[in-house]
């Protein structure tokens, strides 16, 4: 057993240097495109929204019953902050600010819409939230280097809770989609390596070589099940296929902030640095 063991960590060790040295021309922009990429879903919707305005209303207005004026308050309101938010998370200015209004669409949109009991809306915007979350706690990592000289304990914790909370909320879009449509050999497999990929991630052990296989199993999956550009233009089914498309992007784009800055102090990883 403990030749099996050595073997496996030896295999793993290997595994992993060479996943370092591939990936390393491409990491110091991993940051930039992972903040792009969780934002790039609002960018989408709020074009969606200035795009089909009309259409947005007069659904807000038949639909949920909201009045007219309201209506229209409520829509901009999303553009604008939508917008706002996403050129501020890009840009890494006012980040905390940034999150918190895309935080209150989220909320208002799942409410506005009445969205909210959709299981698969609702686990997918918990994924959403968690790259979100995954921002704001990068966010704080850099006030804490910018301003080292002072006490940063309770805002170093805040970050390390903040981590916990954005990797564990990551996985929920990968939970919900394994279990849903037709079952087959293949999908049992790739499921099962998928579910062990996220209890990884959750735990936080070797979560930066997990949450790069989320990263390569979400983009083969969404490009071929979320492919909303095969679809007619008139084809009811586009627009789902195109909010799942750029909902599953911005989920990456968390993944990949969870690469650069690792699972956080309370994970498996960090405990055995300890040792």
């Amino acid at each position: 057993m403990s030749d099996l063991k050595l073997q496996v960590e030896s295999f793993s060790s290997k595994a992993e240097d060479v996943i370092d040295r591939v990936g390393q021309p491409l990491k110091p922009y991993i940051p930039a495109i992972g903040r792009f990429l969780i934002v790039v879903t609002f960018l989408e919707d709020a074009l969606r929204i200035a795009t089909q305005w009309s259409d947005q209303n007069t659904y807000m207005q038949d639909y949920r019953h909201f009045p007219r004026g309201i209506s229209q308050i409520f829509l901009g309101l999303n553009v604008i902050v939508m917008l706002a938010g996403s050129g501020l998370v890009i840009a890494r200015r006012y980040q905390e600010y940034a999150v918190y209004g895309l935080l209150g669409v989220v909320v208002a949109q799942a409410l506005g819409y009445g969205l909210i009991f959709d299981l698969s809306f609702f686990l997918r915007n918990l994924s959403v939230i968690g790259g979100l979350v995954m921002v704001l706690s990068d966010a704080l990592g850099k006030k804490k280097r910018m301003f080292a000289a002072l006490p940063q304990l309770s805002e170093s914790n805040r970050r390390t809770y903040l981590q916990l909370a954005g990797r564990i909320l990551l996985i929920f879009l990968f939970i919900g989609s394994a279990f849903h449509g037709e079952w087959s050999l293949i999908r049992i497999i790739v499921s099962l390596l998928g579910l062990a990929a996220c209890v990884m991630v959750a735990v936080g052990f070797k979560a930066k070589y997990s949450a790069m296989f989320l990263v390569l199993f979400l983009s083969v999956f969404n490009i071929l099940i979320n492919n909303f550009w095969s679809v007619s233009h008139s084809h009811f089914k586009r627009d789902f296929l195109k909010y799942d498309f750029f909902q599953t992007l911005s989920i990456v784009g968390g993944f990949l902030l969870l690469v650069t800055m690792g699972p956080g102090g309370y994970s498996i990883d960090e405990k055995k640095k300890e040792f």
